[in-house]
């Protein structure tokens, strides 16, 4: 049998000390102070705590351990944040047993497959932690242009994987991010103009639900959570595996930079806003105002997944657009461009985003863009994604996921590499968006911040919040899963 490692309150086992099967370790365990999903204090009898830990294939932490201050970190440094216990399930039955004692306990639950809620709900204060990192793993059916995906696996194992057999789907911008979270979200990436949304290319579901049921949500069965998982988020249950289709792709792809000194800014982005719909949907290009060696630059992150010929002769007119002093596109391995924000984004560093939709670029808006990011441009990079093309194929009330009118997708991110002064920066980054969010339109969920309140995000989901509230009272009435993009189960 696997051993547990504890440290209950008022115990006194040492972590060095060798364990010798569940008796040995368990039998100290005291009472566990925690929080309830109101907010307010509880006491967990370690008995209790016994028998969970128990009826866990893997471990349960517990403050004081070793393993528990490595396992309880999130992406997101802002966040430093003790749960009472951290399930580190092996499985679904590890995962249907977290949620029983959760939902007994009406404990604070958060849910972490790889951590990167840039909002910091992947963990939580006094509760319990489900973390789904020991659950990973990718398998790829060529023969049926399937992926199957554990929760816990992370984005570039899905792309390894696919890369290997000569396939790829949407799956973000960071290799390290979780598979499960992203997609719940949505999911943007580089191949989103080409094969649409992660949550798009989602074809079924494992979860536990709130009450413990283990389901599998498919377009033949519970498709009304089919529904709701492509793109409601979190609300509805714990994902344990995720099905994809998965689309032929030469692993090889056309990729790099493009950039500009900032007095070019307008200029490139009123030409990447006139060229877009004229560009084919293998083309990505991501504009970026940001503070580069040589000072403030206008860059264009570059991804043609096409023909590797007619990448080239498409590519010749951007690349000789308004001179830029910097090009290094080539040929480059698709999983190694995936990886290319790795280290800027990386994990344990502090973030603060803001985001919205353009509908429309408009001259004055870049000019307000361009003004803003001036006048601060040491403090955060602002991006333009195109979100046109296999997004706008699906209407707004196929998924969950709203916002499909959109031409761009706008970001505003800052990282910074210690604490000190995070206060300061966080009141910075809000006057900035300030300026740029009226001529925005709703948000990204996946990149909401902590300061979204619920209305905000019942606005974001515009005609489908009816139907997510009905899903939320059938599935999950007890709001045992809030920390997310959350929906109550009452309107």
């Amino acid at each position: 049998m696997k051993r547990r490692e504890f440290l209950g309150a008022g115990a006194t086992l040492a972590a060095c000390a060798p364990l010798r099967g569940f008796a040995a370790v368990l039998g100290d365990v005291g009472d566990v102070a925690a929080r309830s999903l109101d907010g307010a204090d509880l006491v967990l009898a370690g008995s209790s705590v016994k028998d969970f830990a128990a009826s866990l294939r893997g471990d349960l932490l517990l403050a004081g351990n070793q393993a528990y201050e490595a396992r309880r970190r999130v992406w997101n440094g802002l966040f430093d944040r003790k749960p009472a216990l951290i399930a580190c399930c092996t499985g679904a039955s590890d995962v249907r047993r977290a949620v029983d004692f959760a939902r007994e306990h009406r404990l604070l639950t958060a849910v972490r497959s790889g951590g990167h809620s840039i909002s910091g709900k992947s963990t939580c204060e006094g509760g319990l932690v489900i973390d789904l990192q020991s659950m990973q793993g990718v398998r790829v059916a060529p023969e049926e242009s399937r992926a199957y995906v554990e929760a816990g696996s992370l984005l570039g194992q899905l792309d390894h994987e696919c890369a290997a057999f000569g396939f790829a789907t949407t799956a973000g911008i960071v290799s390290h991010t979780g598979a499960a979270g992203l997609t719940l979200g949505g999911g943007f990436g580089r191949l989103g103009r080409r094969f649409g949304l992660a949550c798009d290319n989602a074809l079924a579901f494992d979860l536990v639900t709130a009450d413990g049921h283990f389901l599998r949500a498919t377009e033949d069965q519970n498709t009304d959570l089919l529904w709701g998982l492509r793109g409601g988020g979190g609300n509805f249950g714990v994902v344990t595996a995720i099905e994809y289709r998965v689309h032929r792709m030469d692993p090889v792809v056309l990729g790099g930079y493009l950039g500009w000194p900032i007095a070019k800014a307008r200029d490139v982005l009123r030409f990447h806003r006139d060229s877009l719909a004229s560009w084919p949907e293998e083309l990505f290009i991501e504009c970026a105002l940001m503070n580069g060696e040589e000072g403030p630059t206008v860059a264009m992150e570059v991804c043609w997944s096409g023909d590797r010929a007619a990448g080239e002769a498409l590519l010749k007119p951007i690349r000789a657009f308004a001179s830029p002093v910097h090009d290094d596109i080539a040929p480059i391995r698709y999983v190694d461009m995936q990886t290319n924000s790795d280290e800027s984004l990386a994990f344990g560093k502090y973030y603060y985003v803001k985001n919205g939709f353009l509908n429309e670029l408009t001259d004055g808006g870049i000019d307000v863009a361009i003004d803003v990011f001036q006048r601060d441009p040491k403090q955060f990079i602002l991006f333009f994604d195109p979100c046109d093309g296999a997004y706008h194929r699906v209407a707004a009330g196929a998924t969950a996921f709203p916002n499909r009118g959109a031409r761009y997708w706008m970001g505003l991110v800052a990282a910074w590499e210690s604490p000190e002064g995070a206060d300061a920066k966080i009141e910075r980054i809000r006057a900035a968006w300030k300026e740029l969010a009226p001529i925005t339109s709703g948000f990204y969920s996946n990149l909401a911040d902590a300061d979204e309140p619920l209305a905000a995000y019942r606005e974001n989901y515009g005609g489908n919040l009816e139907r997510l509230v009905a899903l939320k009272a059938k599935y999950d009435p007890m709001n045992l899963f809030r920390l997310n993009a959350n929906v109550p189960p009452k309107a």
